[in-house]
């Protein structure tokens, strides 16, 4: 069960968000608005709502103010605004996310993605702990990473991983006869733990399974993957990726 709370004093932009998450968020169970950012505090409080859609341009109390007069943030925030200049703002108050009205379905369903692949990490950190002392009590042959995924955790052995991009703050991995997954941890989270299992990282966007290595192209300076990808190798890491690989430069 998730609950969603919306604080917005324009009635027009509350009934728009409401009809918005009931049709692209069937996740969402329970659902209220509030106009009025007096009452929002007390309501907050007592609704004890999972994530809070709210605006920050409100009469008397605005959004900053609002969470500021709280005790506590146990939910994840979304502001919602006609506004761009408030985007440092809502940084500073760790927000989920930050959405421009007029509002984008699809910008709507990212960003509660979002919090589903946030929540799914909270609540797999007692699986990630298993599997942890599982991998210090076996051999590293046994050894399987776990992944946080929308539906909970996925465990797969390094053999099995052919490459890993990552992608600012995410990181997407390829995996064998499996659709990609994408976490919400840096590549570098992911290097130390696969550098032992014949990965290489050939790029700062890139780490590869030597296993799935199927060529190198001089001319391109790029690692040709079993998956028909062309991985590029940086200057940088060029004489340690081809040492890694065996190849003479």
């Amino acid at each position: 069960m998730i609950k969603a709370l919306i604080i917005d004093d324009e009635a027009i932009a509350v009934n728009l968000l409401d009809l918005m998450i009931k049709r692209y968020i069937p996740e969402i169970t329970e659902l209220k608005c509030e106009t009025l950012p007096s009452r929002a505090l007390e309501l907050i409080s007592e609704y004890k709502p999972d994530i809070l859609f709210l605006d920050i341009e409100m009469p008397y109390l605005n959004g900053f103010e609002l969470l500021k007069a709280l005790p506590q943030i146990p939910f994840s925030i979304v502001f919602t605004t006609a506004y761009d200049k408030y985007a440092i703002q809502a940084i500073k108050f760790s927000a989920l996310d930050y959405l421009l009205k007029p509002i984008d379905a699809n910008d709507l369903r990212e960003t509660f993605n979002r919090f589903l692949a946030k929540t799914m990490a909270t609540e797999t950190k007692d699986a990630a702990v298993k599997n942890l002392l599982s991998n210090l009590q076996q051999n590293k042959t046994f050894h399987k990473l776990a992944l946080p995924t929308l539906n909970g955790v996925e465990f797969f052995l390094p053999q099995d991983i052919i490459r890993c991009e990552g992608m600012s703050n995410y990181t997407k991995f390829y995996i064998y006869g499996h659709t990609p997954i994408t976490t919400s941890k840096t590549i570098k989270d992911y290097e130390e733990i696969l550098l032992p299992h014949q990965f290489i990282r050939v790029h700062k966007s890139h780490l590869i399974n030597a296993q799935y290595v199927k060529g190198y192209s001089a001319p391109n300076s790029s690692i040709i993957m079993n998956d028909g990808s062309n991985i590029e190798v940086s200057r940088r890491r060029k004489r340690e990726a081809l040492e890694g690989l065996g190849i003479k430069n």
